[in-house]
């Protein structure tokens, strides 16, 4: 899909104009974060980057197709100097020197005040997976870290009558643009939807950078589904782009990048290299790295995995991501992060609540003796719980130290398919999951809490692509039937009668249906979020087209 197809019908009409085009809510509710400049600052980035952009999402077309045809893949033996090279990354900011725990979430008013005042190092502020990209998220979650940036965000919950204001002391905040790949079909340029990841990213520079810069931080973003060096290159030269168009020093922003596409993991190196002036540290970003471990391989009927609940962290081909991760990142200076414990509270169950919470422990320990220097969590109650187990076992802010010499990896050990059964159960959870994220998405959220762990659109899409690869490939159950379209059509019928008997609001027919869409077809579709966003648009009120 490229950026064109993703014109509003109402737009369309404009696509052959050289000129702008944004979509503004009919009350100017808007008019504070698209102001003249926003929109002129995040126009000259469109124009300058996104014909590289459209570039670089054909190339992923070209090498995934190479890949279906028996290519290798395997570190590039063109850059291996960069690998064995001696270098290091930028200088860290001090407010980004100490990252043990990290939390993440959507952008929304009260879950920004909540996160910043959690007891995190940082949060991280995600315009991505957490988020349903529908215009009123966007433009709130604009606001939101703006008044948050000046200590003037507040929030009184309708329902309780709670009130909520931000701390004295705060976490540092990050930012998740959305991926390269989704477009903004709000807001048109040369006849083109600008990309969604300069749209967030260059609104809340614009915004933004004076601010942070007078209060003693500076931009900082969290970068993701990167598959390559070169698309690391193209952030380095919006940073540049960004830093001169502000007046800013070359160097002031700085990115952490989520390892977390199959691609990428052989490409670690290269990516610091190509962000070192721009970069502390990289990510495993475990939940999308097991849904693009799915989608590279899809054509190869000796890597299908197991029910989700069994690709833990302990199997090989993850346990080596994350140990070659932390040996590239301290190699050259950088920051290696652990990943996200999605587990939330049980409420009302004492024990299950415990068990979750000591499954965390159990990750997070992992994490801390594997050498990480900080973790990430999704529920601020989980913040306290990875503080405990990671800094009794570090001996300052990081472990930059910690080397892992002894970790010698080949691209087999990286491709080794995870083993394991694949069950009705575990078909059944896909199942609901991916219906009931989807609906949620539909509704406008990006984040939800389901069967006691927090979904986004990373988790989803392991759930769909699962269920793709399991009947393209014609998988067996452990009790020996095959996974077809029909029995999952009739799992599903099943799944909807059970939701509805336990009082759960069924889930839209629109969301079931492309649901059933995208793990039917004959054709894995890239991204959940590419086909449902038209979806989400048209179910937002309908707003008028301003030029400018």
């Amino acid at each position: 899909m490229t950026l064109a197809t993703a014109i509003p019908a109402e737009l369309s009409t404009l696509a052959d104009e050289p000129t702008l085009a944004v979509r503004r809510s009919g009350d100017g509710h808007d008019r504070d974060v698209l102001t003249p400049g926003a929109i002129s600052f995040v126009t000259m980035l469109t124009r300058r980057f996104t014909p590289k952009i459209q570039a670089l999402l054909e190339a992923r077309l070209v090498r995934r197709t190479a890949w279906a045809n028996g290519a290798p893949l395997d570190f590039r033996p063109e850059t291996r100097e960069i690998r064995t090279g001696h270098w290091q990354v930028g200088p860290i900011p001090h407010d980004l020197r100490k990252r043990v725990v990290e939390i993440t979430g959507p952008t929304d008013r009260k879950m920004v005040i909540n996160a910043l005042n959690s007891g995190a190092d940082t949060f991280m502020a995600d315009f991505e997976d957490a988020t349903a990209p529908s215009w009123e998220n966007l433009i709130q979650g604009q606001r939101n870290l703006r008044d948050a940036i000046r200590g003037t965000i507040q929030y009184t919950d309708p329902s309780s009558g709670k009130h909520y204001h931000l701390n004295p002391k705060v976490a540092t905040l990050l930012v998740r643009p959305r991926g390269l790949h989704l477009p903004e079909a709000h807001m048109l340029v040369d006849g083109v939807p600008v990309p969604g990841a300069l749209f967030d990213a260059g609104l809340y520079l614009y915004h933004n950078a004076g601010a942070l810069l007078s209060r003693g931080t500076a931009p900082y973003f969290y970068l993701p589904k990167l598959e390559s060096a070169e698309e690391a290159a193209l952030w380095n030269d919006v940073f540049v782009a960004a830093q001169d168009e502000l007046n800013i020093p070359r160097g002031t922003i700085k990115a952490t990048v989520l390892i977390e596409t199959l691609p990428a993991v052989f490409q670690m190196h290269e990516i610091l290299y190509a962000l070192r002036e721009h970069i502390t540290g990289l990510n495993c970003g475990r939940w999308d790295y097991i849904f693009s471990f799915i989608k590279t391989r899809q054509f190869d009927p000796t890597a299908i995995l197991p029910d989700r609940s069994q690709v833990t962290m302990q199997q090989p081909c993850m346990r080596t991501y994350s140990q070659l991760l932390i040996r590239t990142c301290h190699q050259h200076g950088a920051y290696a992060m652990g990943g996200m414990a999605a587990q939330i509270p049980v409420r009302n169950d004492p024990a299950a609540n415990d068990a979750a919470f000591e499954r965390v422990r159990a990750d997070k320990l992992r994490e801390v003796t594997d050498g990480h220097d900080g973790t990430w969590v999704a529920h601020p109650a989980l913040v306290a719980v990875a503080r405990e187990v990671f800094e009794p076992r570090m001996t300052g802010d990081h472990q930059l130290d910690v080397t892992r010499d002894d970790v010698h990896v080949m691209a087999a050990d990286l491709l080794a398919v995870p083993h394991g059964t694949i069950t009705e159960a575990g078909l059944r959870l896909n199942l609901r999951v991916g219906i009931q994220y989807l609906d949620a998405w539909l509704r406008g959220h990006g984040a939800v809490p389901l069967y006691h762990l927090m979904e986004d659109a990373a988790t989803a899409e392991i759930s769909r692509t699962q269920v793709w690869q399991w009947i393209n490939h014609g998988a067996t159950l452990d009790d020996g039937r095959t996974v077809t379209q029909g029995l999952v059509e009739s799992l599903v019928d099943d799944e909807m009668i059970k939701l509805a008997d336990a009082g759960v609001a069924p889930p839209r027919s629109d969301a079931r249906g492309l649901f059933l869409r995208l793990v039917t077809s004959g054709t894995l579709m890239d991204f959940l979020t590419l086909l449902a966003y038209p979806l989400l648009d048209d179910m937002q009120s309908h707003v008028s087209v301003t030029m400018a």
